[in-house]
């Protein structure tokens, strides 16, 4: 085990704007480019969407500086190596925002979200182990004004959102990118490898691509004071380890599904594998996860209205046998996406609550 670094690393700039940014079908698709391939060169790039590569790295410039959209890179969160928990926090009323700002500081609590019903806040939370969860979780009980919290954790992640995609390319245009991804972008879900500890200079990375999921090993070796080619060994260690998950996030606003809904559900034994199958055609899902606690199974999906909701249950209920959708719960505002704060717009602030450099028993 690691010794205890950083508790977390926080880059502030501001990308806040007094008026919305007009995001055009050019800006979607560059954003379509980098779900598949985060860490695609400008030159790469240019050559599959037809613009110059100088074009679009202005545009980039222009997308991130207005909060728009961001790529970054977090623990994957598969059970099969690490900890990823589910809780459920209920706080006094007044003192609500008190305790959104002390959770949202955690950095092992990854995201942050308000929700409509029966729970004040949802929190997702990765750690090394579970020995680590309890760790962060008998730090809730400090929180003045945290009154109670439910944990469901983890057995299986059926898939997450760095498989979700906006759908703007065309088909050639997908399989050239697919070809051109790197290791960080391989597969749809977690791999079932599990490997040796990344050591310690390794783990040294792992801040700058939380706030820079495009970092290059240039960048990281002059903030960390390394040679370059010592840093791109290291890297290349890290993309290929499956320990992170990159991805391309836009702001909710832009996606044209501004509206969150997580699903709790029972899914009957031995079927959970066929039930994630079936989820994955569903093209708003993202995350499925298999859990303990009062129902199995997790569902969340990004909507395009709440009249949806309704629909997506109907097709939940139409698509996979024997499922009992328990509870549904809309959220009000993401605060934290996986580390990122959003401003109120659900643009990104410019704030990040970076992986800690000491996060345990990250396993490559």
């Amino acid at each position: 085990m690691q010794k205890p670094g950083p508790k977390c690393r926080i880059r502030a700039v501001s990308t806040r704007r007094e008026d919305p940014l007009d995001v055009t079908e050019e800006d979607l698709a560059l954003i379509n480019a980098l779900q598949i391939a985060p860490r695609l060169s400008w030159a790469d790039a240019a050559e599959v969407l037809g613009v110059h590569a100088t074009t679009l790295a202005a545009r980039w410039e222009r997308l991130t500086a207005g909060g728009a959209a961001w790529v970054t890179a977090h623990p994957m969160g598969d059970p099969q190596k690490m900890c990823l928990a589910f809780v459920d926090v209920e706080c006094e009323l007044h003192r609500r925002a008190e305790v959104t700002r002390a959770l949202a500081a955690v950095p092992e609590i990854v995201t942050v979200e308000e929700a409509a019903s029966n729970r004040d806040l949802m929190l997702t939370v990765i750690t090394g182990s579970l020995q680590h969860f309890t760790a962060v979780a008998s730090k809730l009980h400090a929180i003045e004004g945290l009154v109670k919290y439910q944990t469901a954790l983890a057995t299986r992640l059926h898939t997450g959102a760095y498989a979700w995609r906006i759908n703007v390319l065309n088909r050639s245009q997908l399989h050239a990118l697919r070809a051109l991804a790197g290791p960080e972008a391989a597969g749809s879900a977690p791999s079932a490898a599990v490997g040796e500890p990344l050591p310690a200079s390794h783990l040294a990375i792992l801040p700058f691509l939380s706030t820079d999921g495009r970092a290059t090993a240039a960048e990281i070796a002059r903030a960390l004071g390394r040679h370059p080619a010592t840093v791109q060994r290291q890297l290349n260690r890290v993309l290929a380890s499956g320990v992170l998950s990159f991805r391309c996030e836009i702001a909710q606003r832009y996606s044209g599904f501004p509206v969150t809904c997580h699903w709790f559900a029972n899914v009957p034994p031995g079927q959970h594998e066929a039930a994630a199958e079936e989820l994955r055609s569903f093209r708003n899902v993202r995350l499925s996860a298999s859990t303990t606690g009062r129902t199995n199974f997790v569902i969340i999906m990004w909507l395009q209205s709440l009249a949806d909701v309704m629909t997506a249950e109907l097709a939940l209920q139409q698509r996979i046998p024997g499922i009992e959708l328990v509870e549904s719960v809309v959220m009000l505002r993401t605060v934290k996406r996986v580390g990122w704060m959003l401003n109120p717009d659900s643009t990104a602030s410019g704030d990040v609550v970076a992986v800690t450099t000491g996060a345990p028993e990250l396993v490559g």
